[in-house]
């Protein structure tokens, strides 16, 4: 038997569930992908969240496009393996790793570990380290993420990349 009066409460509950049932892929795509997509897909966003998280700042969003956007680049760096930055469009992260078992979650917290050489107060990395991976993945305006993987031939590695929009690191400018 339906009441009527408890619609907008049945309503209600269906949409929270809804939401709730969806909260914890809410950071990746809808499509169906298979089990090791979705693996790698985690792989990569777990420690850049987590460092956004730090800051308190929202989760990046796995982007569709983006990623068809690292896979094209990676794929042409499969011939070479060479550590160069595609100079696209979106901010970038890029990884070279000797031999072939190299994670993304490898690669992700390597850029996460250049958080020790950053100073927020100068907003400058320190002992001459790199840190601009890192205030890419906490640039505070970046919203989304797509990222890569491929091992490159004849045995010279992985490379993997992921790219940001709206893209960070601009001179000058603090990434939070």
């Amino acid at each position: 038997m339906f009441f009527p009066k408890l619609a907008p409460l049945i309503i209600l509950l269906f949409v929270l569930n809804l939401l709730i049932s969806n909260s914890t892929n809410a950071l990746i795509p809808k499509k169906s992908i298979s089990k090791s997509q979705l693996r790698v897909i985690n792989q990569f966003l777990a420690a850049q969240n987590k460092a956004r998280a730090t800051l308190r700042m929202p989760p990046l969003v796995w982007d569709a496009n983006l990623a068809r956007y690292a896979d094209m680049y990676a794929r042409q760096r499969r011939q070479d393996c060479l550590l160069k930055h595609s100079n696209g469009p979106f901010g970038e992260n890029i990884f070279w790793g000797s031999g072939d078992r190299w994670t993304p979650a490898q690669a992700a917290a390597a850029w996460v570990g250049e958080q020790r050489w950053y100073s927020y107060r100068s907003n400058a990395c320190g002992g001459g380290r790199e840190c601009g991976h890192y205030t890419q993945i906490v640039w505070k305006k970046t919203k989304r993420i797509g990222c890569a993987r491929v091992t490159c031939f004849g045995g010279r590695g992985v490379f993997m990349t992921c790219n940001y929009y709206p893209p960070g690191n601009y001179i000058g400018e603090k990434p939070y």
